[in-house]
């Protein structure tokens, strides 16, 4: 067992003990990363998450910089901003309860980079329309809503047991929500599209592909 990479997570409603393992305690924690996506038990908005993500997004690009600078066709500058960075920035991002909070900043941080690319600023005053006509690249928020719901029909086809649809059909023992406002719950997008019904809808898959660009656009409307 490594030490250093062994934590303890538990939610409200398990007590924290001490759990020694030879002669030494495991560090009890709220967050993790696991995998490369930060775990996290609580009040969770997936703001830390985003963030990362957003970080290592811009890490990536900057590795890049110099091909992205260069001369070289927009269209080869796509292709590498939409194999090395996009797919950075939305990593596990089937598992986001979105919102619009969340796709704006994402969408903020995608026109930065394309403008980069471009070799123009804010200060140029150039519309973003005009900015994706010339980079061509794939809106960050269809992406993200894409994978989800892709991530939530193949989750609700399951039959094999695995811990996707237990962890989705869990319930607390108590039964109740934390107090104060709701949090987002991970379905509620979901619901809003294909309904409270929305696992028996994704057993059809014509049905449930037929939906997806509803659900794709209510986040790439979001400006």
């Amino acid at each position: 067992m490594n030490m250093s990479k062994t934590k303890i997570m538990s939610n409200a409603h398990v007590p924290r003990h001490p759990i020694i393992v030879g002669n030494s305690a495991l560090e009890i924690v709220d967050e993790y990363i696991y995998l490369g996506h930060t775990i996290q038990l609580g009040r969770s908005n997936f703001e830390k998450e985003v963030n990362r993500r957003i970080q290592l997004g811009w890490a990536a690009f900057g590795k890049l910089r110099d091909i992205f600078s260069s001369k070289i066709p927009q269209c080869l500058k796509t292709k590498v901003f939409e194999q090395c960075v996009l797919p950075v920035m939305t990593y596990g991002s089937e598992t986001w309860s979105l919102t619009m909070g969340l796709i704006r900043r994402l969408r903020v941080t995608q026109r930065a980079m394309e403008r980069a690319m471009l070799g123009v600023s804010l200060r140029d005053q150039i519309r973003n329309e005009e900015i994706r006509r010339r980079t061509r690249v794939t809106d960050i928020a269809q992406r993200v809503a894409k994978l989800k719901w892709q991530w939530a029909g193949h989750i609700a086809r399951r039959t094999d047991g695995r811990w996707g649809l237990k962890v989705l059909e869990w319930r607390p023992r108590t039964g109740k929500r934390s107090v104060g406002r709701p949090q987002t719950r991970w379905t509620d997008d979901i619901r809003r599209v294909a309904g409270s019904r929305w696992r028996q809808a994704a057993q059809d898959r014509a049905l449930w592909n037929s939906l997806q660009k509803t659900y794709v656009q209510q986040w790439t409307s979001i400006g």
